[in-house]
């Protein structure tokens, strides 16, 4: 009788397997990104004595858990926040701002460039709602901002960024720029962001 040969295990497509294997894991397999809010932290400064800052120059905004919105101690909805920051940051109470609009109140901000927001959030404010928030009061700042650039330059401020921004733009990208800085100095942007 013939001696049998041990059955072998056939190797060759161990290495298609593997390499098979590998695809459905890169393809099936998602990485998680972190999101969130992309914003540029001014640098760190060494400052010896905090600024004096008057009361009636700080706008305060609070959000509670409940995403219920606190003004300057008085209840409002979020579609009043952004004319109302508007108000605050152009009343130019002292007299000082010779291009603020606003209503000249003794009692609210002297002038944009002291006036700041301050923005109060609970831990437990719904990320909708902190971003919401977040959109009216940077969007307040960009309203003053293309009203003033209009005025002066004849185009908003949005299409000034853009067009220097824009490689194929065909004006002087220095006196642009310098435009720019001119509505950025006249409505600096001072937000104030506390978590409680």
């Amino acid at each position: 009788m013939a001696k049998r040969a041990a059955p072998e295990v056939n190797a060759g497509s161990m290495a298609d397997i593997a390499f098979l294997l590998l695809i459905f894991f890169l393809v099936t397999t998602t990485i998680e990104t972190d999101s969130g809010i992309n914003r540029k932290l001014p640098p760190m400064e060494e400052q010896t004595d905090p600024p004096v800052i008057k009361q009636k120059n700080i706008f305060t905004v609070i959000v509670n858990k409940n995403d219920d919105l606190l003004v300057e101690d008085e209840p409002m909805k979020l579609k009043d926040l952004r004319k109302a920051a508007i108000a605050f940051l152009d009343n130019g109470g002292d007299k000082s701002c010779d291009y603020c609009t606003g209503k000249k109140d003794p009692d609210s901000s002297d002038n944009p460039d002291k006036a700041i927001i301050s923005l109060a959030n609970d831990r437990e404010t719904t990320y909708k709602t902190y971003i919401a928030v977040q959109n009216e009061l940077v969007a307040a700042y960009n309203d003053l901002r293309n009203k003033r650039a209009q005025g002066l330059f004849g185009m908003s401020f949005v299409e000034m960024e853009a067009n220097s921004k824009d490689v194929n733009w065909p004006g002087n990208k220095a006196e642009l720029k310098k435009k720019i800085d001119q509505i950025k100095s006249e409505y600096p942007q001072k937000l104030s962001e506390v978590q409680k």
